[in-house]
């Protein structure tokens, strides 16, 4: 099946363009789209929510992730794990994972060269880009609903980065406790704390509030480097 997918080119798409990479473990399906307005000289990788649950890049928050920061001004690459779609290999807790984004980061540097590098997760997808934020030299990241306590992710020992940092959370979520990631946020250092944006009568999947999510991220991110070029 991974087959039928071209591979990936050696320059930035100017239309979106789904294609196959070649990863760690086998080939990685994914999908990239040009910014639609103010472009910025920024591109983000976005990850998916867990791979056993049924996460994929299709999920609807990992596409409304993507719409905002494309209406941001910002380049977008989505992706599947390894095991998910027409991505090959076998889910590998979070550790094979990140070595699926390391590769698709670097794709993403080798055909936007100098951009600033911005990684956003929804879920698990937010445990992979934060545990590699930092040795991947991350100048953004955007956490949505990160599973920070009860779902088996160990975000203790995790290196924080300096680089603006969103996160948000429903504070009716029924798979991620809210208030064990408030209380994590309150426990961080305060110079490497998040901006924390708590959504109310939110569930894990943001149902009926996906427009909301889009505006948080369009506001909180418009003033972070680099600016727009038309600014």
């Amino acid at each position: 099946m991974t087959d039928l997918l071209p591979t990936a080119p050696e320059v930035f798409p100017d239309e979106t363009l789904s294609f196959a990479l070649a990863g760690p473990a086998g080939k990685l399906e994914c999908e990239a789209k040009a910014a639609t307005e103010g472009r910025r000289d920024a591109i983000a990788v976005i990850c998916h929510p867990l791979s056993t649950d049924g996460g994929s890049m299709h999920n609807k928050v990992v596409t409304m992730v993507e719409r905002a920061l494309r209406e941001s001004g910002v380049d977008t690459v989505i992706f599947n794990f390894r095991s998910v779609g027409r991505s090959e290999g076998d889910f590998d807790q979070g550790h094979g994972e990140s070595d699926d984004l390391a590769a698709v980061v670097a794709w993403a540097r080798k055909v936007r060269p100098g951009a600033a590098l911005w990684l956003a997760g929804f879920s698990f997808g937010s445990y992979v880009t934060l545990r590699n934020a930092v040795a991947l030299g991350a100048g953004a990241l955007i956490s949505i609903a990160p599973p920070a306590a009860g779902r088996g992710w160990d975000f203790g020992p995790l290196e924080l980065p300096s680089c603006p940092w969103l996160v948000v959370m429903g504070d009716a979520d029924e798979i991620v406790e809210p208030q064990a990631v408030y209380d994590w946020v309150d426990s961080l250092p305060e110079d490497k704390r998040p901006t924390l944006v708590k959504m109310e009568e939110t569930s894990h999947f943001f149902h009926r509030r996906l427009m909301d999510l889009r505006g948080v991220i369009r506001h909180t991110v418009k003033d972070w480097p680099p600016a727009p070029a038309d600014a």
